[in-house]
């Protein structure tokens, strides 16, 4: 028997085309309401943060529209896809999860080895951040830089390139399409004075204060996100099974 090619699709990918192949086949039809998240997750013994990262990669192909309180439906056009199968990039919550476990230890050296020009450097992200938001951007940049001087105040550079790395998916169509649903004024003003909590503790080299604040910011990134989804996907908590037809 021939050797058959190794696959490193993710796991939201297998999710996506299992449900992209049931609209193909028509039990989806154009218009109709998927079930809920719950449902979908309960379904394939998957988890509920599995099923949104799949729905994301599915609107980014074309083929449902996520509608904020109202739910997630079949496009009534079939687009192209994106041909996002082809992208073995981790989901958004696969990301959060590996920034949790790093970057609260980055944060946690930066209190111990930082110097004063890397004060200095943290801080100034904050004002480009705010610069930023003022002008009604997500400030991703800002954002990316932040986290990476931190890294790089750490005295480790592998712990910098590690961080970049995870900050190079933030870029992903799938985190620009969650950012296009759910950024917000109101989060960027949180996400200002998380920011601030951790730089505060970094300059005054408390070590368990700087994890515990960029803990408790990505524990906030993560809620967001999570709180945002239910909103966009308002049968998610009801688990209400045959409210996806319409």
């Amino acid at each position: 028997m021939p050797l058959q090619i190794v696959t490193t699709q993710r796991l939201y990918r297998q999710i996506a085309d299992q449900v992209a192949e049931l609209i193909a086949k028509g039990e989806y039809a154009p218009g109709a309401r998927l079930p809920s998240e719950r449902d979908l997750a309960q379904q394939l013994g998957v988890s509920r943060a599995s099923v949104r990262e799949a729905l994301i990669a599915l609107e980014i192909d074309g083929l449902i529209d996520i509608r904020v309180g109202m739910g997630v439906f079949v496009t009534a056009k079939r687009l192209m896809p994106a041909n996002t199968s082809l992208i073995a990039d981790p989901g958004p919550f696969e990301v959060i999860a590996a920034r949790q476990l790093i970057e609260c230890e980055t944060a946690a050296m930066a209190a111990l080895n930082a110097t004063t020009a890397d004060h200095a450097r943290i801080e100034e992200t904050l004002a480009m951040m705010e610069e930023e938001f003022s002008a009604r951007s997500t400030a991703l940049d800002a954002d990316c830089l932040f986290h990476v001087r931190i890294a790089e105040a750490s005295a480790n550079s592998a712990l910098a390139h590690v961080v970049q790395q995870l900050w190079n998916f933030r870029y992903s169509s799938m985190f620009r399409k969650i950012d296009e649903h759910f950024d917000n004024p109101q989060r960027h003003a949180e996400a200002i004075e998380e920011h601030r909590g951790i730089v505060d503790a970094i300059i005054r080299r408390d070590a368990e204060a700087a994890r515990a604040a960029m803990h408790k910011h990505l524990e906030h990134v993560k809620r967001s996100l999570e709180r945002n989804w239910d909103q966009a996907n308002p049968n998610a908590e009801t688990g209400i099974k045959g409210a996806a037809y319409s």
